[in-house]
């Protein structure tokens, strides 16, 4: 069974009339350890399920977070599964002893990849490349319901099979 991550996006709180969130500025730990206890609850019982769960807070709150595994010219998890209108943060762990790259959009962006002969990718939406036993980091947003690929694509890689894909729902 793959893993597949998911990410399902909570709107923000609405507002008080006074212009707050509604929440305090800064709880104390104390305040904080029952939602963060939910969270690692709920995170490792969909792990142990076969997947993974990531539920993110709205607006202003950080990036929800996608980490990525290079390993034997492979992704790890090869499936997400995200909300149009959502922007990710992909980390990518390079665990292999060769470099390699992530490219996410839609397929002519990949058919330019593919024929191309671009081996480094400066900072770019949806486009990193990372060094040997390195990690490298991008965003992209998912604008549409649909399937979104992403991959490596020097030489041979994604022949081999390192892409994998984000269903937008």
């Amino acid at each position: 069974m793959s893993e597949m991550v998911v990410i399902r996006a909570v709107p923000a709180p609405p507002e008080s009339g006074d212009g707050s969130s509604g929440r305090p500025e800064d709880p104390s730990p104390k305040a904080r350890r029952p939602r963060f206890l939910l969270f690692l609850g709920a995170l490792v019982g969909a792990t142990l399920a076969g997947g993974a769960a990531l539920t993110v807070a709205g607006a202003g709150e950080a990036l929800p977070t996608v980490v990525l595994t290079a390993h034997h010219s492979k992704f790890g998890p090869a499936r997400i599964a995200v909300e149009a209108g959502t922007t990710v943060r992909f980390v990518v762990r390079n665990e292999d002893p060769i470099a390699h790259e992530l490219i996410i959009g839609p397929q002519a962006v990949h058919d330019r990849h593919e024929r191309g002969t671009e081996s480094y990718h400066p900072t770019k939406p949806g486009e990193v490349t990372i060094a040997a036993y390195e990690e490298g980091e991008t965003t992209y947003t998912f604008e549409s319901p649909g399937v979104v690929a992403f991959g490596c694509h020097l030489p041979g890689h994604w022949t081999y099979g390192m892409h994998g894909e984000v269903e937008v729902g």
